[in-house]
């Protein structure tokens, strides 16, 4: 542009920056050329060159023996490395799978100041209230897991939890001719009974929508049944009576798996989610049927690339982004072998 304009790169510099001590004829030659070719600053040198530093807040459950939620920090970790040498660093902030652990670090993070954050809403009217809070910021933020759909400016990045229910539907249907009675067990924890996820009931919502749009289906019947399984075994053989099908709108399927296998259950299609090692291989056993990816690792990586393009490079990037419904089955499970 300097080369162009006839002018040193200290001239347009001042220009672009608007730092005066340069004459109108210089303004109007190198604003002629900028609308005619075209200029975008590049934030990523002036990062570099004043040695900018930004922190991202990473809140998420403690994943110490939580095999899913081990997944995203492998990812936010990755993206973490690869951008260190750009001014990057992440404060971890963990919180027990409770409300009161939730609430005590949710305040933490309000009296801290990031760049960013990325946070998965685990419980619904805590994480609503707390994002309303955190929104006063003005800090870009990234969610993953499950979308908040009604807290406006946040971004998502993960499944269409609806959608994802949809096809649970679809699978448990699939190339079934005859009158069926499915069973759609919501395995929650004790905690969970009062307050959980949109995630959760948007993937019921969205397989009971399968049904009532595929008319020309056989008769299906539905009997949905909750368990604690961090009480106690609630699962009992009467449950299982009469049953050809079993959706389980969540990664804990591998409960269900073992109580079929230990008692011989024979002849029940499984459909849940999450390649957790236990569910791969109830999977591989030929207990289950179909497992639905939503790939917790991708998303970590991907929420930690968000917030840099969107903080740090000043790109405008998309809000939301819906990961590919992927679905595994025993014939492609050694190619997601963990």
């Amino acid at each position: 542009m300097a080369k162009i304009a006839n002018v040193s790169v200290g001239t347009v510099d001042r220009i672009i920056h608007n730092r005066g001590q340069v004459t109108e004829e210089n303004i109007a030659k190198v604003q002629t050329i900028i609308k005619e070719y075209g200029y975008k600053k590049n934030i990523f040198a002036s990062n570099l060159a004043f040695n900018k530093k930004f922190k991202f807040a990473v809140f998420l459950p403690k994943n110490k023996n939580v095999e899913y939620w081990q997944a995203p920090i492998v990812g936010i970790s990755k993206a973490a490395e690869e951008l260190a040498n750009f001014g990057i660093s992440i404060d971890y902030l963990y919180f027990d799978y409770n409300i009161s652990s939730f609430k005590k670090t949710a305040t933490k993070v309000l009296k801290m100041d990031y760049d960013g954050l990325l946070f998965a809403p685990i419980f619904y009217e805590e994480s609503v209230s707390f994002l309303k809070e955190y929104k006063k910021k003005n800090t870009p933020i990234v969610m993953i897991d499950s979308n908040l759909p009604e807290i406006d400016g946040v971004a998502y990045i993960g499944q269409d939890s609806y959608q994802s229910g949809y096809l649970g539907g679809k699978l448990i249907s699939y190339g079934i001719k005859n009158d069926s009675n499915v069973l759609i067990l919501k395995i929650t924890r004790n905690v969970e009974s009062t307050s959980r996820t949109n995630v959760f009931l948007q993937r019921i919502k969205g397989f009971y929508a399968f049904f009532n749009d595929k008319q020309n289906l056989p008769k299906f019947n539905f009997t949905e049944i909750s368990i604690k399984y961090d009480i106690e075994n609630q699962l009992n053989i009467n449950m299982f009576s009469g049953i050809d099908c079993v959706f389980i709108p969540n990664s804990r399927v591998y409960i269900v798996a073992k109580f079929i296998k230990e008692n011989d259950l024979q002849g029940i299609r499984v459909v849940g989610y999450e390649l957790l090692k236990q569910n791969l291989e109830y999977l591989n056993d030929g207990i289950i049927d179909f497992l639905i990816h939503q790939k917790p690792e991708e998303q970590g990586y991907m929420g930690i690339n968000h917030l840099y393009k969107k903080v740090v490079l000043k790109e405008t990037v998309t809000d939301l982004h819906h990961m590919q419904l992927e679905i595994i089955v025993q014939e492609n499970y050694t190619a997601t072998k963990l």
